[in-house]
């Protein structure tokens, strides 16, 4: 599926691509680009079906939030206030039409740092995971908005000369 059908999927029945609606992906150095896009979006009179953010954690240094902060935790508190703001926008935003927000964190280890404030903000996280055996997991949870799980699927995947084959699923109801 192309960018602009996958796109044009998200928008709805009748959408056609238009500079002013394509995705917008922010690259920035900093925080301080975010909140500046972020901030002004109520001040559109068009909005993009989606918004990407990729590397999300990267634009937050350890060092310059926790002096900016006067706290240790100045990371945190960052990117709380910035995942806050985005998220208010996209509310303003889908009051007109649908607007995504897409955001991609990388990380090394068992669980991102950072996963217990992305669930408090983030509706559906996906989690890839790699295997010694050249497979990988692809997870998806499903938060509520005070950020308990809903719900956990799991599909494992295996790349077989140069296709990807579904090993099986797995899924876990978390609701009560």
């Amino acid at each position: 599926m192309s960018i602009l059908k996958w796109f044009s999927y998200v928008a709805g029945e009748g959408w056609k691509p238009n500079p002013l609606t394509l995705p917008r992906y922010i690259n920035d150095d900093d925080d301080e680009g975010i909140k500046k896009y972020f901030a002004a979006f109520h001040l559109k009179d068009t909005f993009p079906v989606a918004v990407v953010v990729d590397d999300f954690g990267d634009f937050f240094y350890e060092r310059s939030c926790q002096e900016r902060y006067g706290n240790p935790r100045g990371r945190d508190l960052a990117m709380v206030r910035t995942l806050a703001l985005c998220h208010n926008a996209i509310i303003f935003a889908n009051k007109t039409g649908p607007c995504r927000l897409l955001l991609s964190d990388t990380h090394n280890g068992d669980s991102p740092r950072s996963l217990f404030i992305y669930k408090r903000w983030i509706r559906t996280i996906f989690t890839v995971k790699g295997d010694d055996s050249g497979s990988f997991c692809l997870k998806y949870n499903k938060y509520s908005e005070i950020g308990s799980s809903k719900g956990t699927k799991t599909a494992k995947y295996s790349v077989a000369f140069q296709y990807l084959l579904l090993e099986g699923i797995t899924e876990v109801d978390d609701e009560e």
